[in-house]
């Protein structure tokens, strides 16, 4: 069944214009890749976070808004987790209509 969801995610802020464009292709292709569509890209720049997150003071914030199903939500999660290029992020069903 699909589902709208909202997924925030920050990337390292040491990443060049390459590396940061490469990383968040990559991203977007997990979820493409397992049927889901990308609604709607908000790209918020470089930030400084709350605290440090693995030594970094600063992040590259991303929000995607997408249809998709638990499967291609599941298979980002597994993913987005062991990707070094990831500081966090988080994956919520997005309730707007």
């Amino acid at each position: 069944m699909l589902r709208k969801y909202e997924i925030m995610y920050i990337l390292r802020p040491d990443l060049d214009e390459e590396a940061e464009k490469a990383a968040k292709e990559n991203l977007a292709k997990i979820l493409t890749d397992n049927g889901a569509v990308i609604n709607e890209v908000e790209e918020m720049g470089k930030r400084r976070l709350a605290y440090e997150i693995k030594g970094h003071r600063n992040g590259i914030y991303v929000v995607l808004y997408v249809t998709a199903d638990a499967k291609a939500i599941n298979e980002f999660d597994r993913l987005a987790k062991i990707n070094d290029n990831v500081l966090r992020f988080m994956t919520i069903r997005d309730e707007r209509k």
